[in-house]
């Protein structure tokens, strides 16, 4: 499948999920509308590929001493940025991103296992 059609098959998933979580009060995440959960998917996509790379080599020496723990907070970073980059999607604070980071890949991990599982989606997206 062609990279473009996988990037913008991971954003509405992806734009899905944030709308999932967002009906979960205790995370603090909120998206306004669905236009908003897209645009914010193709944000977060576009921070994910060109962002995250960069973030993840300067904090090697970190995420190695902590075992890898430490890109929990890179993705609370990642995810942060994405709410302060897209008005209509809001992050209740540092607690939210980190459970809305935790919450958007489970939440991912799992539309992407039913799509794949009955053939809508690649297994390897």
């Amino acid at each position: 499948m062609g990279g473009l059609l996988s990037f913008i098959i991971a954003a509405v998933i992806t734009a899905i999920s944030l709308l999932i979580i967002s009906y979960i009060p205790f995370l603090g995440v909120e998206v306004d509308s669905p236009g908003k959960a897209l645009i914010s998917g193709v944000v977060f996509g576009l921070l994910n590929a060109f962002v995250r790379p960069i973030l993840a080599f300067l904090t090697l020496p970190i995420n190695f001493l902590t075992f890898g723990l430490f890109s929990f907070v890179l993705n609370a970073i990642i995810f942060g940025l994405t709410a302060k980059l897209v008005e209509g999607f809001r992050l209740r604070g540092l607690v939210s991103a980190l459970l809305g980071a935790i919450a958007l890949s489970i939440v991912n991990s799992i539309l992407f296992t039913i799509l794949a599982n009955v053939g809508l989606v690649p297994a390897t997206l």
